[in-house]
């Protein structure tokens, strides 16, 4: 428990917006919406451990919270699902704990714990970078389509989400202008790291020996690569393995 307590990094935007809120008379509301995002964490957090995975950093914002882990890309697709729904899955536990103790819970405080955490999980559930139900969709898009092609996609359906929630939440309201302004800013991140994301997953291929479901001898080019498949590339009139290929193209001159 210490040592996931020192892996919790607090922006100092969020210290400056809690007291921010403090002096604007928001502080119940905004500590709720932590309460709800670090109880949401938890869900990621437990099964990021169930399955062996390091945990580099768990970092507050002030609209909410993310972890960061240190893993392969080219790992188990259906595993990583699970991750993301993680949090979700504690959200939904949340509101059964509220209705068990909600005799013992001050009604205002009640209302605002299942109004937040139900807006929270809607919310979260947005195909949006860098929200769970943008990893969703990228993760099932990787169940049928190349990795690379279901990275761009992502993306741009992203994009194309963003658009649609900034068209229905325009207003005054800064709070959202921050919220738009941060999911903006990691699509963008997202593109921009796309080459290498590319070279990693491609080198990830030829270091180790990843765990495959399916064989695949169709493919043409490395673009073509998909999680969970190993690849042979028609050379010729011979087959070739896809680390001999990934060798030959980027190793050999």
């Amino acid at each position: 428990m210490m040592n996931l307590l020192r892996k919790i990094k607090i922006s100092y935007y969020t210290y400056f917006f809690l007291l921010v809120c403090l002096f604007s008379g928001f502080i119940k509301n905004i500590l709720i919406i932590y309460f709800i995002c670090i109880f949401h964490e938890l869900g990621h957090i437990l099964f990021i451990n169930i399955f062996h995975y390091k945990i580099i950093s768990i970092n507050i914002l002030p609209f909410g919270g993310y972890t960061i882990i240190d893993k392969k890309i080219n790992t188990s697709i259906n595993k990583d699902i699970i991750i993301s729904i993680g949090g979700i899955i504690f959200q939904i536990i949340l509101f059964i704990l509220l209705y068990f103790f909600k005799d013992k819970i001050n009604i205002i405080d009640y209302n605002l714990l299942i109004n937040y955490n139900l807006i929270l999980l809607f919310f979260n559930l947005l195909p949006i970078i860098p929200l769970d139900g943008s990893n969703i969709f990228n993760l099932l898009l990787e169940k049928i389509l190349p990795s690379f092609m279901s990275y761009k996609i992502n993306i741009f359906l992203s994009l194309i989400i963003l658009v649609l929630f900034l068209f229905f939440n325009i207003s005054y309201q800064i709070d959202n202008y921050f919220i738009i302004s941060f999911l903006t800013f990691k699509i963008i991140e997202r593109w921009k790291n796309f080459k290498y994301y590319r070279q990693r997953f491609i080198l990830e291929r030829y270091l180790y020996q990843n765990n495959y479901k399916k064989i695949d001898n169709k493919i043409k080019n490395i673009e073509g690569l998909k999680k969970e498949v190993y690849h042979f590339f028609k050379c010729g009139k011979k087959y070739t393995n896809e680390k001999e290929f990934i060798k030959n193209k980027f190793f050999y001159n």
